[in-house]
Parts: structure tokens; C-alpha cells; sequence
């Protein structure tokens, strides 16, 4: 088994649950249903650009596994990348897919590309609902010298492929855009 470096306790709550603890700057971003990659682009003048940190095949987290409803030693496509504004990571992003769903799917082949810019293209995609978790991530400020207030994360689902995409919202997006700490 492969390395996990976002490494996230059972916390996730969903999204209302979590509201009343957020400021609404905050909400717009974490509870919002569009991409993400589309916001990141028009929220700053700095270019977006995705820095990939690992991609390939291993197990799934036991959250992860139960997420998406596969058997803890199932074998997993994993990708984490930063995603950037400048030089300035923004938010710091897992996404797994269960090898045996990705029939098809061009998941591999994103490379720099962000999965958001490829998936809300497509037609039929459906995305289940958010769930929030709180100050999440403590081994994201080891690994990468961030800390996150916030991190969501939800299914999305394009044919018979389900992807379990999460996304943490690093102290420096809240530093750029002025947000409250909470």
C-alpha cells in the first residue's frame, strides 16, 4: 500500500451541518455545486495552473472506501495535485476512482490538466451530495507546509464511473481573498 498523504479523519459532516460554523464568504466557496477549476480561474488575476503530486494506483483510505461503498482492499486510482493561482497553491485535491469503474475513462491522461476542467464538460455528469469536514488535514501542513480550514468533498458520477473528488482550501486562498479564518 502506497503512501496516503492527505490523511483525513472520520469527520466529514454534510454540508448544513456545517453552515451554521462558516462564514457565508466561505460558504459560496466550499458549498458551491459548479467547478471549482472554473471559480479558481476568475478569482484572481494570477494564472491557475495544476502542480500534479502523484498519481497511480493503490488502496483507498477506510473514509474513502466507505464513500464510494468498495471493499477497503480494493485497488483505487488516486490523483493529488495543488492547485495553483501563480505560484500560490489554493487548494490541495484528492480524487479516487475504483479501478474496475474507469473503463473508458481518460482519468490517466489529465497530466497538468485539472480532472474539474475535463469533467464538467461531459454530458450526464451528476454530482451527489457535498460533505464538509472542518480544519482538516493535519498531515497537509507536514507534507506541504499548508494548513486548510476547510475541505469538502462529494461524488461525481459520469456514466458508471464514480469518482470521490476532495478538495482542501489552503490558508493561502483565504489570505488572497480576505476570508475569515472561518
Amino acid at each position: 500500500m502506497t503512501h496516503n498523504r492527505f490523511s483525513v479523519g472520520p469527520h466529514w459532516l454534510p454540508a448544513a451541518a456545517q453552515r451554521p460554523h462558516m462564514s457565508p464568504a466561505w460558504w459560496r466557496w466550499v458549498a458551491s455545486r459548479d467547478s471549482l477549476t472554473a471559480r479558481l480561474c476568475t478569482a484572481s488575476t494570477q494564472p491557475f495552473k495544476v502542480r500534479l503530486l502523484t498519481q497511480g494506483i493503490s488502496r483507498p483510505r477506510r473514509d474513502e472506501a466507505r464513500a464510494l461503498g468498495l471493499d477497503p482492499r480494493a485497488r483505487i486510482w488516486r490523483r493529488e495535485v495543488m492547485l495553483m493561482l501563480g505560484e500560490t497553491p489554493w487548494v490541495a485535491a484528492r480524487s479516487v476512482a475504483p479501478l474496475a469503474s474507469l473503463h473508458g475513462a481518460r482519468l490517466q491522461s489529465l497530466g497538468t490538466r485539472s480532472l474539474g476542467s475535463w469533467l464538467f464538460r461531459q454530458p450526464g455528469l451528476e454530482r451527489g451530495p457535498i460533505e464538509i469536514i472542518r480544519a482538516p488535514a493535519p498531515s497537509l501542513v507536514t507534507a506541504y507546509g499548508h494548513a486548510a480550514p476547510w475541505g469538502r468533498r462529494s461524488i461525481l458520477r459520469l456514466g458508471r464511473t464514480s469518482i470521490l473528488v476532495q478538495e482542501f482550501f489552503l490558508d493561502a486562498m483565504a489570505t488572497d481573498l480576505a476570508l475569515p479564518s472561518r
